[in-house]
């Protein structure tokens, strides 16, 4: 009896051309999928898609909000980005900006003297980094002297800093004035982050993350040591032969990338939050982890991705008043566009094949 089976059959030559389409393609594989899941829920699909793309672009106000959204998307993407490049998959980001909102909020709490001012809102912002590098670190230093897995690590850290958070803002952090509710004193206007732009919620933060974006790219295209991280990650055998150091790749990589993890939980905390909470974050760490691969692992790619994720956010959150869906909407359409592009870059490297058996 024949049999038929499809097989993946690896391409000569991957298109290059495609490679960069791949993610334009996986986005727009994920609109139709949502406007077959909208169908599947008794929802017009036009008018969905419409509630999720193009409600939030209206008016000043729906780009002010998304901006909030793409600032700290951005910053962790950024550095997720130098990590992967650099073969290093710190899968715990969400726990770095988390440590990054702890110190920087602790920070401002601490120095709040109902003025504020530029030098305490720099110094809650540097303490909120150190806070993202010192959790990135340990992960780096279980790496480096036990080779332990960064992946399992990071991941594991994110638990303890949750963990960590609500213990502070249940504990010695909780405003003795707050009705016994699990949260910090509110900040002074003071030490509020500076808007971009008047009557809305957009802060410097945006400008933190576009700054980031383009001091990565210069960092990883116009350097010696993003050169030597970048063969690292694609060539762990020639930097060897080299004599580039993957100690110092590993341990850089990381701590930048804390870095901007810590800043952007900072910047949640003085920017739209004004004080610590239970939950500081509503997944950006490992929603970042998306944006970077849809954005190629390019700094200035980034910025594409991470505008469509804060639509998702944006959109999800529109979807659940206006149309009563559920919260975990925006879950699954982050969970179908990395499928999307999964399969996307699959079909770039791979044919599919029908083999005749028997």
């Amino acid at each position: 009896m024949v049999k038929f089976a499809l097989r993946l059959e690896a391409r000569p030559t991957p298109s290059r051309l495609m490679s960069w389409l791949s993610p334009v393609l996986a986005v727009l594989l994920t609109v139709l999928c949502g406007a077959l899941l909208f169908v599947a829920l008794g929802h017009d699909p036009l008018a969905g898609l419409a509630v999720f793309f193009v409600e939030p672009l209206r008016d000043a106000h729906g780009w002010s909000e998304l901006g909030i959204k793409v600032a700290p998307l951005l910053l962790i993407a950024v550095g997720l980005a130098i990590c992967f490049r650099a073969n290093i998959y710190n899968i715990g980001a969400e726990g770095q900006l988390t440590l990054g909102a702890i110190c920087g909020g602790a920070a401002a709490l601490y120095l709040d003297d109902g003025v504020g001012g530029a030098t305490v809102i720099g110094v809650s912002l540097l303490a909120g980094m150190a806070g993202g590098m010192a959790w990135a670190g340990l992960v780096a230093w279980l790496r480096d002297r036990y080779n332990a897995s960064e992946i399992l690590v990071s991941l594991m850290l994110v638990y303890i800093a949750q963990l960590l958070l609500s213990y502070l803002v249940y504990g010695v952090l909780r405003d003795p004035e707050g009705f016994n509710f699990p949260q910090s004193k509110l900040l002074s206007d003071g030490l509020l982050l500076p808007m971009v732009i008047s009557d809305t919620r957009l802060h410097v933060g945006i400008i933190f993350a576009l700054l980031a974006s383009l001091g990565g790219w210069l960092y990883l295209s116009r350097s010696i040591s993003g050169f030597r991280l970048r063969v690292g990650g694609m060539a762990p055998a020639a930097a060897r032969y080299a004599g580039f150091s993957s100690r110092k790749t590993l341990w850089s990589s990381l701590l930048i990338c804390g870095a901007l993890s810590g800043l952007a939980g900072a910047c949640e905390v003085l920017g739209p939050m004004g004080q610590l909470t239970p939950t500081v974050s509503p997944g950006y760490g490992f929603a970042a982890i998306i944006v970077a691969f849809v954005g190629r692992l390019h700094p200035v790619g980034v910025l594409f991705s991470s505008f469509v994720m804060a639509l998702f956010y944006i959109g999800g959150e529109l979807a659940q008043s206006r149309l009563g869906l559920p919260s975990a909407i925006t879950g699954v359409f982050q969970g179908i566009l990395l499928f999307a592009l999964l399969a996307c870059d699959v079909l770039i490297q791979y044919k599919l094949r029908w083999r005749k058996h028997g």
